[in-house]
């Protein structure tokens, strides 16, 4: 069945109406016809099954057949992403988005090598919201994460959004392994933490002031390995770790003692 976007306040009648960028790609790439079925998220856990009753080049029709909510994942992360060069950004958010990542900051580093106006910031922040409802659809990933207008690291703290648990890419010596927090935060409160902030930098890494100020914002530094990691590598490799571990039940987590000679 195959998906489509609208935001929640298009979700309410019983007629659904799709965009004319939407109901082109209906007709000429995917050619649905009357009464086939298809899929339509809202971004705010709403599946809605619908049957096309029109469909032409600038309009797309559907009745809603049946509605279910999903249940909101009882986790919540956050990437603080410094901005990379060309189209990664593009990448990071659609991998982003297919991990269930709630929000997606771009960071506005003193080594990003790009700079943006506040027209160029907002058309920015249209596009990449563009691409992770592109992978909402792929994904059927039923939450939609949100893009924010790129802000500088210090804007970011400035809002002092409370994180369980905030963890920070880095390359110097005392960075663990992101387990370790996990284990540690497990120990004290026995659960995987709710909400998550995990910051990654740019190629040449966060200087050492952003590094000591989100450090003194609460984020603690994670080693991601023995390689030089490009930003968008590092970004979806953490992700995937955090996203793991957040999923991941505390009862199962602790070890579990097994027989002598049981493999």
């Amino acid at each position: 069945m195959h998906r489509f976007y609208l935001p929640p306040d298009s979700c309410r009648g019983e007629i659904l109406t799709l965009p004319e960028r939407e109901a082109h790609h209906a007709a000429h790439v995917l050619r649905l016809r009357r009464g086939e079925r298809i899929s339509v998220l809202d971004g705010e856990g709403q599946i809605i099954e619908a049957e096309v009753a029109e469909v032409s080049r600038k309009v797309l029709r559907a009745i809603v057949r049946g509605r279910t909510l999903a249940a909101r994942p009882h986790w919540r992360i956050t990437l603080a992403q410094a901005i990379p060069k060309g189209k990664m950004m593009e990448s990071i958010i659609q991998k982003a988005t297919e991990l269930g990542v709630a929000r997606i900051v771009p960071l506005l580093t003193e080594r990003v090598i790009i700079h943006l106006d506040e027209e160029d910031a907002a058309n920015k922040e249209e596009r990449w919201q563009h691409t992770a409802v592109e992978a909402l659809k792929q994904s059927g990933n039923p939450w939609l994460s949100r893009v924010s207008l790129p802000v500088t690291p210090a804007q970011f703290l400035a809002e002092k959004e409370e994180f369980e648990l905030a963890l920070i890419g880095s390359l110097r010596d005392d960075a663990r392994h992101s387990r370790h927090y996990f284990d540690r935060f497990r120990e004290r409160h026995g659960r995987s933490p709710s909400s998550a902030c995990l910051w990654i930098g740019p190629e040449g890494d966060f200087t050492d002031a952003e590094m000591e100020a989100a450090r003194v914002g609460g984020a603690q530094p994670i080693d991601l390995g023995p390689l030089v990691l490009r930003c968008e590598t590092a970004a979806i490799a953490s992700l995937a770790i955090v996203n793991y571990e957040m999923r991941w039940p505390a009862e199962a987590a602790r070890p579990v003692s097994s027989p002598a000679g049981n493999f």
